[in-house]
């Protein structure tokens, strides 16, 4: 939130400005704040279409490479580590020369490495083409684009992040189903060329609208990030929460058509990842509106229960498709608020100028839970089924809100 020139502990920590020197303010909360939200759903919808949409290529990869569940879900789990751990590396780049240039190096990236991974004949240059490529892709297209948005808003700064961060959940409803059908007819590989060729496009326009407010926060006013979450109680219960937590989130993103496959159950595993998107969709915009009257951290800690029992009702499916969409609209609810709640809660917590280093610092966390939960699950099922997987993704979800308990809606730490 912006301070007023004359609070001189605002002005000691570097996140105010005096008045004679302040440089002409950009219009906060104005419709050019909405084309940077336009331009960061476009990212992310992108992105994060193109790393959710790995399901679809796991069986016949799998297929391709005669390889165990464990080694094929480590694509996915190095990606995530990737995206998620150098997102401390591109928030801090970015407050400090723009979200622009670290988009457009983000898209030549990922569209490498996808064209690289469409050639790869060994699943060990596949997590290297692939892992790094998306990997850095998404980590320069989400950190920095959505602390960016948060420069550009006050009054209606929790919408504004819902709405961009619901491209996330757009891009696996249309992506997944799309690049199923592109499987099917064309192969995994071709299918690899056309996304590359796709991503290059939609991140080159998301790029047009990529900029920061020009009172955005200079060099000299980005706190350092260790002075920012030094001793912070609240960032770590934040930290250790969200690690626990991704140990179990990206299961069904990884194992819902291998699911479908063993258990011999007739339907879309892509309908249900894009059932996953949409439902994230209503709950990133409806617990986003909601979080102007009840505080997000409250929310934030509901999403991550709510994560937990999801899991409840995939162990129960048993070979029951209908019951599996119920899973997906439950756990694509609170992972919509989940995601779209954590740039809100950490801005309230540590300020909109530098969010990007404290988000990035934060996701790490993320990294560390995506690095472990899909070849952990995939092992769990390869000696002992689907059941003990899923209680065991329970169990981490519900330690992330247990973890979480102690934060309460306080002003700054």
């Amino acid at each position: 939130m912006t301070r007023p020139a004359t609070d001189d502990t605002s002005a000691d920590l570097g996140v105010g400005v005096p008045v004679d020197t302040a440089p002409k303010r950009s219009p906060i909360d104005s419709t050019t704040g909405w084309i940077v939200v336009a331009a960061t759903f476009l990212s992310t919808f992108t992105v994060f279409g193109v790393a959710y949409s790995f399901g679809a290529f796991f069986v016949p990869m799998a297929d391709e490479f005669g390889s165990p569940r464990s080694a094929i879900a480590l694509f996915f789990s190095i990606t995530t580590f990737l995206y998620f751990g150098l997102g401390v590396v591109t928030g801090r780049i970015s407050d400090r020369i723009g979200p622009r240039p670290v988009l457009l190096f983000g898209a030549v990236c990922l569209v490498v490495g996808l064209l690289a991974t469409s050639q790869v004949d060994s699943l060990v240059v596949g997590y290297v083409t692939y892992g790094i490529g998306v990997g850095i892709g998404v980590a320069c297209a989400y950190v920095p684009m959505v602390a960016t948005v948060g420069l550009w808003f006050e009054r209606r700064r929790t919408a504004a992040l819902g709405v961009s961060v619901a491209g996330i959940g757009v891009g696996t409803l249309v992506v997944v189903p799309v690049a199923e059908a592109l499987i099917e007819r064309q192969g995994w590989r071709d299918t690899y060329l056309l996304m590359a060729a796709g991503a290059a496009v939609l991140l080159g326009l998301a790029a047009i609208g990529a900029r920061r407010p020009d009172d955005g926060g200079s060099p000299a006013e980005v706190l350092p990030l260790a002075r920012v979450i030094r001793g912070s109680r609240a960032f770590a219960l934040l930290y250790a929460s969200s690690m626990s937590l991704v140990v179990a989130l990206f299961l069904p993103f990884v194992f819902l058509g291998d699911y479908l496959d063993e258990r011999g159950i007739d339907g879309s595993a892509a309908l249900l990842v894009g059932t996953i998107g949409l439902a994230s969709v209503v709950g990133r915009l409806a617990l986003g509106a909601l979080a102007s009257r009840v505080a997000p951290i409250r929310l934030y800690q509901g999403s991550f229960l709510v994560v937990a029992l999801s899991f409840l009702i995939w162990v129960s499916a048993g070979t029951s498709y209908p019951a599996l969409v119920a899973f997906a609209v439950v756990l694509g609810v609170a992972y919509g608020g989940f995601i779209a709640l954590a740039p809100a809660v950490a801005a309230d917590l540590f300020g909109p100028v530098g969010l990007g280093g404290v988000l990035g610092a934060l996701y790490t966390a993320a990294g560390l839970g995506g690095l472990v939960g899909p070849p952990l699950a995939g092992e769990l099922i390869d000696r002992s089924g689907y059941t003990p997987a899923l209680l065991t993704a329970f169990g981490f979800a519900l330690v992330g809100f247990l973890i979480l308990l102690p934060l309460r809606p306080d002003p700054r730490p």
